[in-house]
C-alpha cells in the first residue's frame, strides 16, 4: 500500500469521467482521461494530483496504481465501490449512491476544473482515438516493447517545458513522504 496515494480520490475521479459519459465508461477510455488530467493538472498548478507512479504501456502512458484499482487490484476494494463498480466487460460504471459531481468530496474546486476540461477537450474521442493521441501528443511516452517503464515526473515537466522540471519532481517526492509519515 502507498500511504501517499489516495485511492478515495482516484476512485471519484474514475466516477467523474463515467458520469459525464453517461454512467458507463470503457476501462482504456477512463485509463487515458485520468492520464491526461494528470497531465494537465502538473502543466497548471505544477503538482500532481493522485500522486500515482505514472508508466508507458503498451497502450500509452498511465497512472499504475490507479489502473491496478480499475483492474481489481491493489486494495479491499471498499473506496472503488463506493463510487464504481467493479471493472466488467473492459468498462466501469458509476456506483448507484453517486449521481452529482458533489458526492465527489476529495476533488478541489481546482481539480474539477482540470476533469472537466479534460472531459471537454476528449471526452467525444473513443478509448482507441484517446490511446492513440496519448501516443502522438504525450512526448513522456516510449514504447516498452510489451513490457512498462516508469515515467518519472521529470520527464512530464520536461515536456510540458517547465524550468527545473527535477526540482519539480524532487518536490512531489516530498510530498509522498510528508504524506506517508502523516499516514502511517
Amino acid at each position: 500500500m502507498q500511504p501517499w496515494y489516495n485511492s478515495r480520490k482516484a476512485a471519484q475521479i474514475a466516477a467523474f469521467f463515467a458520469m459525464r459519459e453517461g454512467g458507463n465508461i470503457p476501462a482504456l477510455k477512463v485509463v487515458k482521461l485520468i492520464y491526461l488530467a494528470e497531465r494537465s493538472f502538473m502543466d497548471a498548478y505544477e503538482a500532481s494530483m493522485l500522486n500515482d507512479q505514472l508508466v508507458s504501456m503498451e497502450h500509452g502512458p498511465v497512472n499504475s496504481i490507479t489502473l491496478n484499482r480499475i483492474n481489481g487490484s491493489g486494495d479491499d476494494g471498499r473506496e472503488w465501490a463506493e463510487f464504481v463498480t467493479d471493472r466488467e466487460f473492459h468498462r466501469i460504471s458509476v456506483a448507484n449512491k453517486v449521481m452529482t459531481e458533489e458526492a465527489l468530496d476529495e476533488l478541489s474546486r481546482a481539480e474539477l476544473k482540470v476533469l472537466g476540461s479534460t472531459w471537454d477537450k476528449f471526452g467525444h474521442m473513443d478509448q482507441w482515438e484517446i490511446r492513440n493521441y496519448t501516443h502522438d501528443h504525450c512526448p513522456e511516452w516510449e514504447d516498452p516493447d510489451f513490457s512498462s517503464h516508469p515515467i518519472p515526473y521529470s520527464r512530464v515537466f520536461k515536456f510540458l517545458g517547465k524550468e527545473n522540471p527535477e526540482e519539480l519532481d524532487k518536490r512531489i517526492q516530498r510530498e509522498r513522504t510528508i504524506d506517508a509519515l502523516l499516514n502511517s
